[in-house]
């Protein structure tokens, strides 16, 4: 059966939150984002599992999917729902071997090349960006456009995350174009209420699904 991921998910980057992770993750649960991965670059193993864990605790009782970004390992000692891996993290099959059987694998992509070689894993989503440009990481790959995601729609019945540059003027173009799910981090975080503008983009992408007669 086709996994169906939730329109919106939201990347609780460490590095940007100007509230606890606890309490920032409690807003956007209490507005209803049902999809949530956990990204702190410069934590220590400890600190990672420490707050992976806290916010596993808080999130997956209440029906959140929590992802733990990078660390399959940390993943799976916090009981959380799966990872996220980059082109320079685990294998695909490695992470899922580590985190173990019933979790979610997703990978991230930022060419045909990697997307197509993603599709052939068994990895459960494929994310691709940046859309659009963005400023939360440091290096980042090229801009691939909206247009990119149609040209990749037909490649794969596994979902498509787009994540980069997303805005809520632009969230909708971007599931239009194919993506079953917008992959958001500042335009949430650095919000004065993160929960209300998470409703936000969950009130624009469900209206974006009727209208698609999805």
């Amino acid at each position: 059966m086709r996994l169906v991921l939730p329109r919106l998910y939201v990347i609780l980057d460490a590095a940007l939150l100007t509230i606890p992770e606890t309490e920032c993750a409690q807003r956007l649960a209490d507005a209803g984002v049902r999809l949530l991965q956990y990204r702190h670059k410069f934590a220590t193993p400890r600190e990672l599992l420490g707050s992976a864990s806290r916010l596993s605790g808080l999130l997956v009782a209440r029906g959140v999917t929590f992802i733990v970004n990078d660390r399959a390992d940390v993943a799976f000692l916090a009981g959380a729902s799966g990872v996220h891996v980059g082109q320079e993290d685990l294998e695909a099959e490695t992470a899922r071997s580590v985190i173990g059987p019933g979790k979610l694998v997703g990978v991230s992509t930022h060419n045909r090349e990697q997307f197509q070689r993603a599709t052939a894993t068994s990895v459960d989503y494929i994310a691709v960006g940046p859309i659009f440009s963005t400023s939360t990481k440091a290096n980042p790959d090229p801009v691939v456009g909206t247009e990119f995601v149609r040209q990749i729609r037909p490649l794969t019945d596994k979902p498509i995350v787009a994540i980069g540059g997303i805005t809520l003027e632009r969230a909708a173009e971007v599931i239009r174009a194919g993506a079953d799910s917008v992959a958001v981090v500042s335009d949430v975080l650095r919000a004065p209420d993160p929960g209300a503008r998470a409703r936000q983009y969950l009130d624009l992408l469900d209206a974006a699904n009727h209208a698609a007669g999805a």
